[in-house]
């Protein structure tokens, strides 16, 4: 992959993450440091691209009203949904931190081997001294005779801890160096957070570790660090050469890198004024900052490097190879990932009596037809199936969680929203029994519970939107799957990528470990059509006699905005039958005259007008709660009081302290299509004005248009931005490694 995209998604991250979106975030009272005050509402968007990258950025935010709630959990003696998905996150962190402190230091003879590695050691070993003839020490051992599998049990949710964030004293102490440096007191708690215990030493020892706050700038670190340290301060200084490096791989991460391609980050490095990039990248890796990886670049349908016969004995042919640098988080994450993958296509019993009989799999398939057939098929003989298809695919997917619970598994199937869970459990007519949230699913608060062992109690689990699963979340997800387990991971690779850093559905796509099934169902209708030609780069004129597709074309972002709203409240429920609350506006991004803002201003002015007494918000208003980054539930506020804003999310009751609605918390008449993917309305409205053409691209337009179920409204004022977008802008690139990890685990399949 070419340096030039990753430089210039570096470039778009710094610029994402400067951008103002927060409509109601707190001023920044400093000329040097002042926290950019799109920090707050960013907080409240799961998206991508520009979109995640303010939402990544106000993380720390959310740690620290996680960490409110966490006591308001542990007085309750209950972990919320949220604060128990974290609580997995954090373990998995410690797991993946023990395993790094496991491979320090030499590894003697193989006495810190253990599992399969050591078995294989012993079986080389065995082999080398002649005790055991090859075929005997390879082969594989007896399967273990299946265990009878007990109805699940859901397991009492945990009882929270007492939250323990950073004391009174420990803010006044970070507040009074902020002061010292021109930095704005409202950030001291943040920053407290970001920097742990002895914050405050560490800010006067190092100033540009306040790039480690979100929403921090280098511009804004560099003026901190020029008013604590004086003359000292300099562009060459080491401290600031280790902080811009890896502030600049956390902006990757926020557009959707895992690692960059080492030239393309001295390249901005460069563009940041630091003197010597290459010294500043190998100083970071010095101090354990970032990591660096050597990938052997391989590629398609290249022959394998050949041995010349002059070469000397032992000499290993050269074979070209990328250096990439990432941050420890998202490499340890990734190669978790990889791990799990190899285990899960590995593990899966080929013996008689382990599980459903083949002829049972077989009577399975027949019943179905077509791709489901085909997709039961795959999953009878593999531990990894991928599947592929559009809305009315999702039916394949809930046909094969039936019958593999008609063959007595336990089978269950994942999304993303409550709002998918009920739409797969309709189609799998299991009342939701066989059906939970991923994060739900990770909490503990939904789905079969953990066996002893504390994997998920499950024989077959069914990710759906698996486009949407980024790099931590995936690797929790398949960490958490029992040995033997089947997984499938269906979605339709069309649409936009994750919020969060990776492209884990694509990457397994690419890599062909496993067998993929491609949907042969259409998805119907107009809309349907529409879609089609879409994702593969044509927009079409369709036919749509019932008005299921209609086009509003407008001169400015003024007209847009009146004519959305004129949509929403009259003309769709007038002319479709489809009432304004099933009706989705969908824009590309927060700002501009036209964006999620000022469309929602417009939207509660006409459809629930009120004072806005509480953050802006009034009973009945459309909301979307962002409780973590990367997560968007939709709902509306019922009321609010001293314990906070009630509000309603998919049919649960969530109350969201005061000093809370701000991060996260916004209307949600209009979202950003990085925030409807994997939703969808009756019908939807999507406004594309003219100041917003550059956001434009074929995933984009692909998610938006797809939204609609029964109507879709687009008020057009991009012009010629719209097909030139469609036929010529793809996917943004993202520099990940898993292809690159499971190439040695996992063989590529026809």
């Amino acid at each position: 992959m070419s340096t030039e995209p990753e430089t210039a998604a570096a470039q778009e991250a710094e610029a994402a993450a400067a951008q103002e979106t927060g409509a109601r975030a707190p001023e920044a009272a400093a000329p040097r440091a002042a926290v950019d005050a799109a920090d707050a509402e960013a907080a409240t968007d799961g998206s991508t691209g520009s979109d995640a990258a303010a939402e990544s950025a106000a993380a720390t935010e959310d740690a620290t009203a996680e960490d409110a709630v966490t006591e308001d959990a542990a007085e309750s003696k209950e972990l919320s949904e949220t604060e128990a998905e974290i609580a997995a996150q954090r373990e998995l962190q410690e797991r993946i931190a023990e395993r790094k402190a496991a491979k320090q230091g030499p590894v003697d003879a193989g006495a810190k081997l253990s599992g399969t590695a050591a078995d294989l050691l012993a079986a080389v070993r065995a082999v080398e001294s002649g005790d055991q003839p090859a075929a005997s020490a390879f082969r594989e051992p007896e399967a273990a005779p299946r265990r009878a599998a007990p109805e699940p049990v859901r397991r009492p949710r945990p009882v929270a801890p007492a939250a323990s964030g950073p004391g009174d004293e420990a803010v006044d102490a970070v507040r009074a160096v902020l002061a010292d440096g021109g930095a704005p007191a409202a950030i001291a708690e943040r920053t407290a957070v970001a920097l742990g215990e002895g914050a405050d030493a560490l800010l006067r020892d190092d100033p540009w570790q306040l790039l480690r706050v979100a929403g921090v700038r280098t511009e804004q670190a560099d003026g901190f660090a020029r008013a604590l340290l004086g003359a000292e301060c300099g562009p060459d200084d080491e401290r600031r050469g280790r902080a811009i490096t890896a502030w600049l791989l956390e902006q990757a991460a926020v557009a959707g890198h895992t690692a960059l391609d080492a030239a393309a980050l001295t390249a901005a490095l460069g563009q940041r004024a630091v003197p010597d990039p290459d010294a500043a990248v190998q100083s970071a890796i010095a101090e354990g900052d970032i990591l660096v990886f050597q990938d052997a670049v391989e590629t398609p349908g290249a022959a394998a490097p050949v041995r010349q016969e002059d070469d000397e004995e032992g000499e290993e042919t050269e074979q070209p190879v990328r250096v990439l640098v990432g941050l420890e988080q998202y490499a340890l994450a990734e190669e978790s990932l990889a791990d799990g993958i190899a285990r899960v296509i590995n593990s899966l019993s080929k013996e008689e009596g382990s599980g459903p009989r083949a002829d049972g799999w077989e009577s399975a398939a027949g019943e179905a037809s077509g791709s489901t057939a085909e997709l039961i098929r795959a999953v009878a003989g593999h531990g990894l199936v991928l599947h592929t298809g559009g809305e009315a695919a999702r039916a394949e997917p809930a046909a094969l969680v039936a019958a593999a619970a008609g063959l007595g598994l336990r089978a269950w199937a994942a999304t993303h929203s409550s709002a998918g869970r009920g739409r797969v459990a309709g189609l799998t007519g299991a009342d939701e029994a066989g059906a939970a949230t991923v994060a739900g699913l990770l909490s503990g608060a939904e789905g079969p519970g953990r066996d002893r062992d504390g994997a998920l109690d499950l024989d077959l689990l069914v990710v759906l939107d698996a486009p949407q699963l980024d790099v931590e979340t995936a690797a929790i997800l398949v960490e958490s799957l029992p040995d033997g387990a089947r997984l499938v991971l269906s979605g339709d690779p069309a649409v936009l990528w994750s919020a969060g850093p990776g492209r884990v559905f694509a990457d397994l796509l690419a890599a062909r470990c496993c067998p993929q099934i491609v949907s042969r169902v259409p998805d119907p209708g107009p809309i349907g059509e529409l879609v089609s030609g879409i994702g593969i780069g044509e927009l079409n004129q369709v036919e749509a006699p019932g008005k299921e597709v209609v086009i509003v074309p407008v001169r400015d972002a003024g007209e847009a905005v009146h004519r959305t709203v004129q949509l929403v409240a009259d003309s769709v429920p007038r002319a479709i039958g489809v009432p304004t609350e099933d009706t989705q506006v969908i824009t590309p991004g927060h700002g501009g005259a036209a964006g999620t803002r000022a469309l929602n201003t417009a939207l509660k002015e006409r459809l629930n007008p009120g004072p806005g007494r509480f953050g802006g918000f009034d009973p009945g208003d459309r909301v979307a709660h962002v409780p973590a980054p990367g997560r968007t539930t939709l709902g509306r506020v019922l009321r609010a009081d001293a314990e906070g804003l009630h509000l309603e999310c998919d049919g649960a009751p969530v109350v969201v302290p005061k000093e809370q609605v701000e991060q996260t918390v916004r209307h949600a008449w209009a979202l950003t299509a990085h925030q409807a993917v994997g939703l969808s309305w009756p019908a939807a409205v999507v406004v594309l004005p003219g100041d917003a053409t550059a956001a434009l691209s074929r995933p984009w337009i692909y998610t938006a248009f797809s939204r609609g179920e029964r109507h879709l409204s687009v008020v057009q004022g991009a012009e010629q931005a719209l097909p030139r977008a469609v036929a010529e802008i793809p996917p943004k690139a993202r520099t990940t490694r898993l292809q690159t990890l499971l190439r040695p685990q996992v063989p590529a399949t026809s």
